[in-house]
């Protein structure tokens, strides 16, 4: 589905003024689309209450939720006599503005093609293709661990209060659990960054053909996967700072997403008339950058009273950026030399170079980051976790590198 807006706008594409008339399958696509995310919505929650449902059934339920039966979930009067508790009612309002204001930043852009027509059909195709390939990385990745550790957060600290009033055995958890979540995605998209430069085009010559990777596709991939390793950060950051943040510092912060939100789409529209479809991608590094600024300050001030410094924690170490930038350069190298016209026995020569490369970084990151490793260890699955520290063990004790001790720098 992500190829078809490309595929169809380019045949259409000779001239912007011409005018369809509405066939019964673009009338009906619509109502179709809005059927099937109700039909999500509804399948979503009804997950849920059969989670619940199960869990309640178990033996253990009485210690785990605050709840006797899944009736308890539906709306119910409270002893007073109200439906809805002022606090939370206050809280959900809050963050219902909030994710407005962050729906017009995602598709800001779109508003902006649809309205003010600053591109053409097909390099809004082009723009469509190369938005859903980068976005993959987010929704699959950075996403599910955004939304797991809210949870974490959100449950360890106490919403509102300065670090000096919360659980003092849990501020070393959550600073230690920031900093390496933090630096594990940092790692992963600059993993993005550094090897999406050269292997951009080829990417979309397979996906696409010559369609994608003869005109600006590659240009608009290189700068998304820049946009990709931004929106690592924000996402974490952010997802901590929206789980200590108070009622009215979450008011606060919608007044400011509205700020966000002007500068934003002021330079979409200023960027794309100097840059054309690549000026969303860096207006969109600019919206990130702001608000990533915004809550690296919140973090700060956070943890300030303390001796614990998360957002220091989370930068890579110096081997770890001189292997990214030496596998950046090679791999660039690679590309000018064998591809992509040259055949496919070039083309899988740079494949070779690059897995080289990326096995490079691997080792470097793990014979350097052994506290990440650590971290990873203990929090992936059994199998997988064990798998990985056998396998750290082997090369740290290699390395004659200590094995036994998480924070050795």
């Amino acid at each position: 589905t992500a190829t078809r807006p490309l595929l169809y706008t380019l045949p259409h594409a000779h001239s912007s003024t011409h005018c369809h008339t509405p066939t019964p399958h673009t009338v009906t696509r619509p109502l179709y689309t809005l059927s099937y995310k109700l039909a999500y919505s509804l399948g979503y929650v009804l997950i849920y209450y059969g989670y619940f449902t199960h869990h309640l059934r178990s033996h253990d339920s009485a210690h785990t939720l605050p709840i006797k039966n899944t009736w308890n979930i539906l709306p119910r009067p409270d002893g007073a006599g109200g439906w809805f508790n002022p606090y939370l009612t206050q809280l959900s309002w809050s963050f219902f503005k909030q994710s407005f204001l962050k729906q017009l930043l995602t598709d800001g852009e779109r508003y902006i093609m649809t309205i003010f027509g600053v591109l053409s059909f097909a390099q809004q195709g082009v723009y469509d293709v190369i938005n859903n390939l980068g976005s993959l990385v987010a929704r699959f990745i950075f996403l599910p661990i955004e939304e797991s550790f809210y949870v974490f957060f959100a449950a360890t600290l106490y919403r509102g209060e300065p670090v000096s009033k919360q659980k003092q055995e849990s501020v070393p958890l959550v600073a230690e659990t920031l900093a390496m979540l933090l630096k594990f995605v940092l790692l992963v998209a600059l993993t993005i960054l550094s090897f999406g430069y050269a292997y951009s085009a080829l990417a979309l010559d397979l996906y696409g053909g010559r369609l994608l990777s003869g005109g600006s596709g590659p240009s608009l991939l290189r700068w998304f996967c820049l946009y990709v390793l931004l929106l690592a950060v924000n996402g974490v950051t952010e997802c901590f700072v929206f789980a200590a943040m108070s009622q009215k510092q979450v008011d606060r912060y919608n007044r400011t997403m509205l700020v966000f939100s002007l500068v934003f789409l002021s330079a979409s529209l200023l960027l794309t008339q100097l840059f054309g479809s690549v000026g969303f991608v860096l207006a969109n590094c600019v919206n990130m950058a702001t608000r990533i600024t915004h809550s690296c300050h919140f973090i700060l001030s956070f943890f300030s009273p303390t001796r614990h410094s998360p957002l220091r924690e989370a930068v890579p170490s110096f081997p770890v950026w001189l292997a990214f930038a030496g596998a950046c350069l090679t791999t660039a190298l690679s590309e000018a030399i064998l591809c992509c016209d040259s055949g496919w026995l070039f083309r899988l020569l740079h494949v070779a170079v690059g897995t080289v490369c990326l096995c490079v970084v691997v080792l470097v990151t793990v014979l350097v980051e052994r506290r990440l490793c650590l971290f990873l260890m203990d929090r992936l699955p059994a199998r997988v976790g064990g798998a990985m520290r056998r396998l750290s063990t082997a090369l740290w004790k290699l390395a004659r590198l200590p094995v036994d001790h998480a924070h050795v720098d």
